[in-house]
């Protein structure tokens, strides 16, 4: 019995586009039970506990459109499943992320709802929905919910597990480019763009950052000595191997002098303005802790600046400021700290702080020390000024003050290191006048540089390094803008898709690119299968767009990939839709109608390029009006130039690919060009499968659009399925001592219609059937199925495939089938055979001259029904 509850019984992770949008979210099916009787203005205290304790939710706008439109709806009466959407999402934004895309959706079933809200981490999302669940039941029936709790659990969610603001920066930059990006751990390691096209980042290092160029940067002596020789200014020192060899070494230099770890980073255990032996044998004894070594070098004075240096080009520079105090004469120096200092809301230990959090090292105390104060709990007089820390706090943006002099010399020394994105460190006590003027230097170079202290400084411009990494790894060549994009190429439909996919990663294997294939036949490397088995999903997907080998890509998709994972890429440059010729499935993830099926494989057609194609079925009304949601151009294929669609597009000058007196015809406007005899294609059949035929001019439009040849087109379609070894199963037939066996993947009303009309243009005494219901499908699904072959052959083999996984029984599922087959009139006997290798044997050994036998394969697999034939043929038989 229902309850006044929120019970989500299921969440999808749709990690690519989707039938709600470009960006992956998460789809929960949420059961709201009796709440479904009492939206929000009729729970009492609802509305003023949520607004409490969500204030922020006055910035969703809603369906109304404007600040406040949610809080509105929520006066006003909306129900659970909506609430948890925008809840979900403020959730996420109070934990630092943007709020993003949300919906909420009714199905069939009364009281369940689809809940979509945008996945900027899968697992923090997650999180929120179901913070979000606990947090509106506890509005609902007036208990306590500790909001910051669970806001800050969030957050140390996202800290844990989404991009730091570095690689984040990067990112979005490439976002901005339209340059695809795929994260490929669950650190920081990033690749921008697809396939062969593809670069990686890892924060702020790249696949161009020489790891020679690491190491050097990371021996601060070796740096030094390198930079030196090449013209760089940098302070005199050397490496020490004792406390003892450090004060002769400050001594040959001449104090003040620094002391620091020389592999360090951070500024850890580094002293500045060292003056006494004591302080400089003090310095060592830390700074031995901090590296492998430590070096002495001549004190600069001045402030400490750190210059990123991009592809040799200085793109953004930060200055530090000391950190001091004021004493009162009561507080004590950590008081004064963190009343001071720390107080600054721009201080804190996250990524989101530009500054750090003062503490009293090593460094810092020496620094006490020296002003007469012993440590932390000294009190200073008032009205006295304490220095806390020298260096540090690198966080106020300086880079329009920069002298081209200091921008070259930053530039060159990130040259000689060897780093293509690099940090220049150098104190200069006016960055705005030449080095040598002030007796300025260069004291480090640094690879991976963090980027936060120019994205989000501490004053200043924030400047674009995310965009100056990503214009530096993707540049123009040949006078285009580098996308990283490899040729995509998605396809979707009721039937026919695995065919086209074939067919088109055959054209672009002929046009010398090195091609990755994701259909239901497997994974295959050009033609070379990698995986047997239906890999037509996302993670298939993934696998082939992160190959850097790969130099063009084929997708096939099918309903049930988009509805449960989303496209495996963002976008494509050619989209096929095959048909939607009454699809099966229906009622799978609550798509109730053809019209919702129609919102489901648009999808394919959304993510076309501007600069790309969609290729469509003419024949197909609902397909033909995709035609104007493409962003880019359009190719209408069908077996007529006269159908609508076709003649329509060809009147405004467009392209199409037509069957014209028995050839292929290649049009653009009232231009035709004869591409081959339709008779030629051995898919065809000498032109007598006409669902074969729609195909070929799927992939023949498809060619087109990739700009692939006219002749390599052609010989693409005519060798393609010579021997039947490019798509056995897919109405492959065999002949033997005047018998005829057809081996075909129907499992759908429609391919079961199309395969009965091409089986006409096949002339027999007797039509025979091995048939099994194969996944789940609606009862009516069955039963017209069953009408179709009954209507098509005299004599069915019913079996099972267990190959799939069924929630139906198959007793049930022959029963339906049976209720059609005796509908169909024709079929005189019908045979339940039990296993599907067992009909196939017993329907083979039945054959006789004049007979034609329809195989239908394993719903997962073709391969073993095409053995059987092989085995039946022996040595003898010749195949077609």
């Amino acid at each position: 019995m229902k309850k006044k509850d929120i019970e989500i019984f299921d969440v999808m992770s749709l990690r690519g586009p989707n039938m709600w949008t470009y960006r992956p979210v998460l789809e929960a099916w949420v059961d709201i039970g009796e709440l479904e009787d009492f939206p929000s203005n009729k729970i009492p205290g609802f509305y003023e506990r949520l607004s409490t304790w969500l204030p922020t939710l006055i910035e969703h706008r809603c369906s109304i459109g404007e600040r406040g439109g949610f809080l509105q709806r929520l006066k006003e009466g909306t129900w659970p499943g909506h609430i948890l959407e925008h809840v979900t999402l403020e959730l996420q934004n109070l934990a630092g992320m943007p709020g993003g895309f949300g919906k909420a959706r009714e199905t069939p079933v009364r009281g369940v709802y689809k809940v979509i809200v945008r996945a900027w981490h899968e697992e923090v999302t997650r999180a929120a929905l179901f913070a979000a669940r606990d947090l509106v039941m506890a509005a609902i029936e007036d208990r306590p919910f500790d909001v910051p709790a669970a806001v800050e659990k969030l957050r140390d969610l996202v800290d844990e597990h989404c991009l730091g603001p570095s690689t984040a920066c990067i990112v979005d930059a490439a976002d901005d480019r339209d340059i695809p990006s795929l994260r490929l751990s669950d650190g920081n390691l990033v690749q921008l763009g697809y396939g062969a096209r593809q670069r990686r980042i890892w924060t702020a290092e790249t696949d161009r950052t020489s790891a020679i160029g690491e190491s050097i940067s990371r021996d601060k002596d070796l740096t030094k000595s390198l930079l030196e020789s090449c013209g760089v200014p940098v302070p005199e020192g050397r490496m020490v191997e004792s406390a003892e060899d450090a004060w002769d070494a400050a001594t040959d230099i001449g104090v003040p002098v620094v002391v620091k770890p020389y592999d360090g980073n951070h500024g850890r255990g580094v002293f500045t303005n060292l003056m006494t032996r004591e302080e400089v044998e003090t310095a060592y004894a830390v700074a031995i802790d901090e590296g492998g070594g430590v070096i002495v070098e001549r004190f600069v004075p001045g402030n400490e600046h750190r210059l990123l240096v991009v592809g040799g080009r200085l793109v953004a520079a930060a200055m530090g400021e000391t950190a001091s105090v004021v004493g009162d004469g009561k507080s004590t120096i950590d008081e004064l700290i963190d009343s001071q200092i720390n107080s600054d809301p721009r201080r804190g230990s996250t990524e989101d702080h530009p500054l750090n959090r003062v503490r009293l090292d090593s460094a810092a105390r020496l620094e006490l020390r020296r002003q007469g104060l012993v440590d932390g709990d000294s009190v200073p007089p008032a009205g006295k000024t304490i220095l806390i820390q020298r260096n540090g706090n690198v966080a106020f943006d300086v880079t329009d003050r920069v002298h081209p002099s200091v921008a070259a010399h930053a530039s060159l020394a990130a040259r000689v290191v060897g780093l293509d994105i690099a940090g220049v460190d150098l104190v200069a006590q006016d960055i705005s006048r030449p080095l040598a003027e002030q007796g300025g230097a260069i004291v480090e170079v640094n690879a991976g540089p963090g980027l936060l202290m120019h994205i989000k400084p501490a004053d200043g411009t924030p400047r674009p390094v995310g965009r100056a990494i990503v214009d530096h790894l993707f540049r123009e060549r040949d006078g285009q803008v580098d996308d990283g994009r490899i040729p995509v190429v998605g396809i979707t439909g009721t039937n026919g898709k695995t065919v086209v996919a074939r067919m088109v990663a055959r054209l672009l294997q002929l046009s010398g690119k090195h091609t990755g294939l994701a259909c239901s036949d497997g994974l295959f490397l050009d033609r070379r299968q990698v995986e047997r088995g239906d890999r037509a999903n996302w993670e298939a997907g993934h696998r082939i767009l992160m190959n850097r080998a790969v130099e063009a890509a084929v997708f096939e998709n099918d309903s049930g990939a988009i509805l449960s994972e989303g496209l495996a890429y963002d976008r494509c440059q050619v989209g096929v839709v095959t048909n939607i010729d009454e699809p099966d499935h229906l009622d799978d993830y609550y798509v109730e109608d053809i019209d919702r099926m129609v919102s489901v494989l648009r999808t394919q057609v959304d993510v076309v390029l501007k600069d790309g194609v969609a290729v469509l079925n003419a024949r197909d009304p609902r397909v033909a009006e995709m035609a104007e949601l493409c962003d880019g151009d359009v190719i209408f294929f069908g077996l007529s130039a006269d159908l609508p669609a076709i003649a329509a597009h060809r009147a405004a000058g467009k392209r199409a690919v037509y069957v014209r007196d028995g050839k292929v015809v290649l049009a653009t406007g009232g231009s035709e060009t004869a591409l081959t005899d339709v008779a030629a294609i051995p898919l065809t059949y000498a032109g007598r499968v006409a669902f074969q035929i729609e195909n070929v001019l799927a992939a023949i439009a498809t060619g087109w659009a990739l700009g692939i040849s006219n002749d390599l087109i052609r010989a693409g379609v005519v060798t393609f399925d010579v021997g039947q070894v490019d798509v056995p199963g897919r109405f492959t037939l065999f002949e033997r001592n005047g018998a005829t066996v057809i081996v075909d993947d129907a499992h759908n009303a429609p391919a079961l219609e199309a395969l009965a009309a091409a089986l006409d243009r096949f002339p027999s005494e007797r039509r025979m059937l091995v048939f099994g219901a194969g996944v789940q499908r609606r009862d009516e699904d069955l039963v017209r199925q069953g009408k179709i072959i009954g209507k098509a052959f005299d004599r069915v083999f019913l079996c099972e495939d267990h190959s799939v996984r069924r929630d139906l029984p198959d007793v049930e599922a022959r029963a339906l089938l049976r209720k059609g087959l005796y509908e169909g009139r024709r079929v005189t006997k019908i045979i339940d055979e039990g296993g599907r290798r067992s009909a196939i044997e017993s329907a083979l050994s039945q054959l006789v001259a004049g007979d034609l036998l329809v195989l239908q394969c394993d719903e997962a697999s073709t391969e073993s029904a095409v053995e059987l034939v092989h085995q039946w043929l022996g040595r003898g038989g010749r195949r077609h």
